[in-house]
């Protein structure tokens, strides 16, 4: 009973329906990184602006509505507003707390529009070096920026990813810093330099963990967590 009370408490967002496969993922990650994930979605049975939680996992998923970066749709719309409020309020709420948080596909676009950043609506046509087919597969190369969280993490310049998305990160959202691109240049990792933990990332790493170097993202998180509910411990006690 003490170690589960040890244990961050990770939350991990999603759509209301659907998404199962990355949620099941992400949750097997975080277990086995020594953390406890709680779900968070619309009409869920959690909320959040719960203040336990200790860290953040912002899961893939739709594409973002271009309302939130002050833009006009330039696709074939599939948003999901209710997604986009609930996981708004959870990245504003953690950034304000200084909550460690991985933002995944979808949620490392989030997260850069949260900090004013913008996004290409589509990267189809920006393609010129790899294949815009989605897979679960790591066919792609990343290529990770030297001295960045993410290399240190990664441990190699050369990575191979997966790739789910359509829509990719243009304009940087404020205190972020590129640490990969993919080899046409389109950004695949940010991060915010001086913070505890705070990384996005363009591809599904939890559908990688039979990759210690995919597991590192999320033991590397659950570190944080644990690092910040012991001072907050400390301070409180």
């Amino acid at each position: 009973m003490a170690e589960r009370k040890l244990s961050p408490l990770i939350a991990v967002t999603g759509p209301r329906r659907g998404g199962k496969a990355p949620r099941l993922m992400v949750h097997l990650a975080i277990r086995l990184a020594g953390g406890r994930p709680v779900h968070l979605r619309p009409g869920g049975p959690h909320s959040h602006d719960m203040a336990d939680y200790d860290g953040v996992v912002i899961t893939g998923g739709h594409d973002i509505d271009p309302v939130l970066y002050a833009s006009q749709s330039e696709v074939v719309p599939k948003y999901d507003a209710e997604r986009d409020a609930l996981e708004s309020a959870v990245i504003d709420d953690a950034l304000m707390r200084g909550l460690p948080l991985l933002g995944i596909c979808r949620g490392a676009q989030l997260l850069n529009v949260r900090l004013g950043g913008t996004l290409f609506q589509e990267l189809r046509s920006r393609r010129k070096n790899t294949s815009n087919r989605w897979t679960i597969l790591p066919l792609k190369t990343l290529l990770v920026e030297a001295e960045s969280c993410l290399r240190e993490l990664l441990g190699g310049q050369r990575v191979k990813i997966n790739s789910l998305h359509n829509q990719g990160i243009d304009e940087l959202g404020d205190g972020l810093i590129v640490s990969g691109r993919d080899l046409d240049g389109i950004v695949q990792g940010i991060e915010a330099p001086g913070h505890a933990y705070l990384i996005g990332v363009q591809w599904h790493p939890e559908f990688l963990i039979f990759q210690a170097r995919q597991r590192r993202l999320f033991k590397a998180l659950v570190e944080a967590a644990m690092e910040r509910k012991q001072r907050t411990t400390e301070r409180l006690g």
